[in-house]
């Protein structure tokens, strides 16, 4: 059975820092882009940040220089870094995974809350 696992959201001032984590278990096949996506009340589920097998990154604008998306193989568990936190990045966040053959796999969620 697939598990994507997330943790770490929370609540935290403007200007804060914030790391929230995936770890995913059960997927048999190579895992290729592993990525974060958010969804705030009443909008769209945008990417935030995604990150290859062999570690080529890519960020959405309103992220880049203050998020840092990063992986580990070994552990199958990919992370958020997220700096300089603003109002507008609050929203639940999403893990996704894209393994071969198509498969493609969604965590449960975490919430982020930026107060001003």
């Amino acid at each position: 059975q697939v598990q994507l696992v997330e943790s770490g959201g929370g609540l935290v001032q403007a200007g804060g820092s914030l790391r929230v984590s995936c770890a995913v278990s059960g997927i048999i096949f190579s895992i290729n882009v592993m990525g974060w996506y958010r969804q705030a009340p009443g909008k769209q589920r945008e990417l935030v940040a995604g990150i290859t097998s062999g570690g080529r990154t890519s960020y959405a604008d309103s992220v880049k220089g203050r998020f840092t998306i990063s992986r580990d193989n070994a552990k199958n568990t990919v992370y958020l870094q997220m700096n300089s936190l603003k109002p507008e990045d609050t929203a639940v966040y999403y893990c996704k995974v894209a393994a071969a053959f198509g498969y493609e796999y969604w965590g449960q969620g975490t919430q982020v809350t930026v107060s001003s």
